[in-house]
């Protein structure tokens, strides 16, 4: 780990990630809970994240294709550009007293535009600096970054909420909570500005798009391993993941606290995250991703079947403690699966490929889930997702060899005739 964080350009790219990941998470609780608050529907807050992540699905090829041809640090700054817009312009919405949820939904649906294009640029770029070697200690590092903000950032944004309002009550909390998220997209865009990122020539041909996209599915399908990753990140982002979206559903009604409470209790996955993402950042080789990736994810699947039904608060969230830390094996191996078992010239379409696998299946997912919670409770919504989403991703464990084969090394490339460059 210490290795990775000696290298200036990946703790340049580090100091970004840190403020833009509690941007992040801090947002997204400032916006479910004004939701929530706005409508008493969990369908109403399930479409916070269903909006969020339904941008991946559409984009996140084209946005792979991008990262791998043109300069990954104005993808990155562009992507953060349009989180700035978005914030600023719902902070004004709030500080004019004319907010609606639609505009929520319009402001997450331009954030998961933003992700879309973000994540290949930046993760490809990490690969490039520290490379195959340490990549998992890296991307372990990157994930601590956005656990520390998913610690911090919704207790801050609950906090401003419940009691900043106290002290200008002629605007509510939401308005100053949002005062403080612009700022710090403001302050993320600075400090992207003055990252380094190494240009990467790369062999690529001219080609039709769909043509490239081909190659990239192509690839995927002669990989077991990696299909097998990708089938179960589809399910577990559909029928598990979403729960922790209604968390101030959970917290407001079911355990009766405030939005501050709500804010820790959406934060308990990352204590969790960050203590495993500190002992998968120190460790050395790993042979075996996809028995760490396995372990998990039905980790996560199994704690979402119950959290929701504890009725008191601290036992709550120890359970999503222990389900961070199924959260933080899960998310590093699947980057380190995705991104090992590509070739190089179509390491960043395979970075989007995953980003699609995510997408695809948590609009749909949030959409079910908060409309059956509307229907016959949230908990019982939550349950019968989360069981089924285990059900149908054991058999991936034994069609393919993702937990029986160690990883497999990167593939070799034939060199091609260059026709332009990246």
């Amino acid at each position: 780990m210490m290795e990775v964080l000696q290298n200036p350009r990946f703790r340049a790219i580090w100091y970004v990630v840190n403020v833009s990941e509690l941007t992040r998470w801090m947002e997204l609780l400032v916006t479910s809970v004004l939701v929530y608050s706005l409508t008493n529907s969990t369908l109403m807050l399930g479409l916070v994240l269903g909006f969020e992540n339904l941008p991946r699905p559409i984009f996140s090829p084209f946005t792979g294709i991008i990262a791998d041809r043109f300069d990954r640090k104005k993808i990155w700054i562009s992507s953060m550009a349009i989180k700035l817009g978005a914030g600023v312009a719902l902070f004004f919405l709030l500080f004019s007293g004319h907010i609606a949820p639609w505009h929520v939904f319009v402001a997450m649906l331009l954030q998961g535009v933003s992700r879309a294009l973000e994540d290949p640029a930046r993760r490809t770029a990490i690969f490039d600096i520290v490379g195959e070697r340490r990549v998992v200690n890296a991307l372990s590092i990157d994930s601590m970054s956005g656990t520390v903000g998913r610690m911090v950032g919704p207790f801050v944004g609950g906090f401003l909420i419940e009691y900043i309002g106290y002290f200008w009550p002629h605007y509510p909390g939401y308005t100053w909570a949002y005062a403080a998220i612009s700022i710090m997209h403001i302050a993320a865009v600075a400090l992207a500005i003055r990252v380094r990122i190494p240009p990467v020539e790369r062999e690529w041909r001219v080609e039709p798009i769909w043509n490239s996209l081909g190659d990239v599915v192509r690839a995927a399908f002669n990989h077991k391993q990696l299909i097998g990753m990708l089938f179960i990140t589809i399910m577990i982002n559909g029928l598990a993941f979403p729960a922790r979206q209604f968390v101030p559903a959970i917290g407001r009604d079911h355990l009766g606290v405030g939005e501050t409470l709500v804010g820790v209790l959406a934060a308990a996955e990352s204590v969790g995250q960050l203590v495993t993402a500190v002992i998968l950042a120190s460790v050395g080789t790993v042979r075996y991703h996809g028995r760490i990736f396995a372990v998990g994810a039905f980790s996560v699947m199994i704690t979402s079947t119950i959290f929701v039904w504890s009725p008191w608060y601290a036992v709550t969230f120890a359970i999503l403690v222990l389900s961070g830390i199924g959260l933080s094996c899960f998310g590093t191996m699947q980057g380190a699966i995705t991104m090992r078992s590509s070739p190089p010239e179509m390491r960043g379409r395979m970075v989007g490929l995953q980003s699609l696998c995510i997408g695809i299946g948590t609009p749909p997912g949030v959409l079910l889930m908060g409309w059956l919670g509307d229907r016959i409770g949230i908990q019982t919504s939550v349950t019968l997702n989360a069981l089924a989403c285990i059900a149908i991703s054991l058999p991936a464990l034994f069609l393919t060899p993702l937990v029986t084969r160690p990883s497999d090394p990167p593939p070799q490339t034939v060199a091609r005739p260059q026709t332009g460059a990246s």
